[in-house]
């Protein structure tokens, strides 16, 4: 992602954020655009280019109504087959598939000590983003503008491993979904880090198609286990793969949006990028 890219990000955070605080005060979109210091045109065509959609309808998009008519919409038969047969195509990016392998008992003891780990830095429309990945697939992506925080989580994740700063096939890939069309990707192959109970829930995650919203307990009526919630938002918590396992489309039963590893407010933002593609 270009450097124009990333200042757009930032420009559109601080929109959003703006008008999130004002809603009340319903402000112009002269008001918006002079709080980011661009002129009314630039703004609004700066905005489209990196949504898809105006500032407007966008706002819609990241409402409290829009998600709760999401959630009524997510019991549809469309999302209970997709379910059923276990894929994450639907209008969930299109044909891509993303295919989940848990680590080995030897690769996950040890804090990693088997493994290699390639890592690099990125930007996404999202912000910086860090992608790393075994030789069978990414295991780890994130958000993150502090490259060195981001090597030392990462690191922490995986105390024992071997690790090198170069991007790789599994990195090229798992990023380009930022970029290409969805409809031309290959299978992105993940390689995780967890219990069985998380790699289930992480698997579940995949279902959700994009554009649209669940709860943690639809999730845990899903994987069978109702009385799980808690344990299934904890699962969802600890997610070590930012966007490809979408845990950003979970919110909570109210419609609210609730927390997010890598902050509420770039949730919201994904979450109104993505029914910008699917709505507009």
């Amino acid at each position: 992602m270009s450097t124009q890219n990333k200042i757009d990000y930032e420009r559109i955070a601080k929109a959003i954020d703006y008008i999130r605080s004002n809603f009340k005060l319903q402000p112009s979109l002269e008001e918006v655009a002079e709080k980011i210091h661009l002129s009314p045109a630039h703004f609004q065509k700066m905005f489209s280019d990196w949504a898809g959609t105006s500032p407007k309808k966008f706002l819609q998009f990241i409402s409290l109504e829009h998600a709760k008519s999401l959630l009524k919409e997510e019991k549809a038969s469309l999302f209970d087959t997709a379910y059923e047969t276990g894929l994450s195509s639907t209008s969930r990016l299109h044909d891509l598939f993303v295919k989940i392998e848990g680590m080995s008992p030897a690769e996950y003891k040890n804090g990693g000590k088997s493994l290699n780990i390639n890592y690099s830095f990125s930007e996404s429309p999202f912000g910086k983003v860090i992608a790393a990945s075994t030789e069978k697939g990414i295991c780890y992506m994130a958000f993150e503008t502090d490259h060195h925080k981001a090597l030392g989580d990462l690191q922490a994740k995986f105390p024992n491993a071997s690790f090198f700063e170069r991007k790789d096939d599994f990195q090229n890939n798992a990023l380009s979904i930022f970029s290409k069309d969805w409809t031309e990707l290959n299978t992105i192959k993940l390689h995780l880090k967890g219990t069985d109970f998380q790699l289930k829930v992480w698997e579940s995650l995949l279902t959700i198609p994009m554009g649209k919203l669940s709860t943690y307990g639809n999730l845990a009526d899903k994987i069978g286990n109702p009385n799980a919630s808690r344990a299934v938002g904890t699962a969802i918590g600890s997610n070590p793969v930012a966007f490809l396992i979408p845990c950003h489309r979970v919110i909570q039963s109210t419609g609210k949006i609730g927390g997010y590893m890598w902050g509420s407010e770039r949730k919201q933002l994904i979450i109104g990028w993505e029914s910008s593609k699917m709505y507009s």
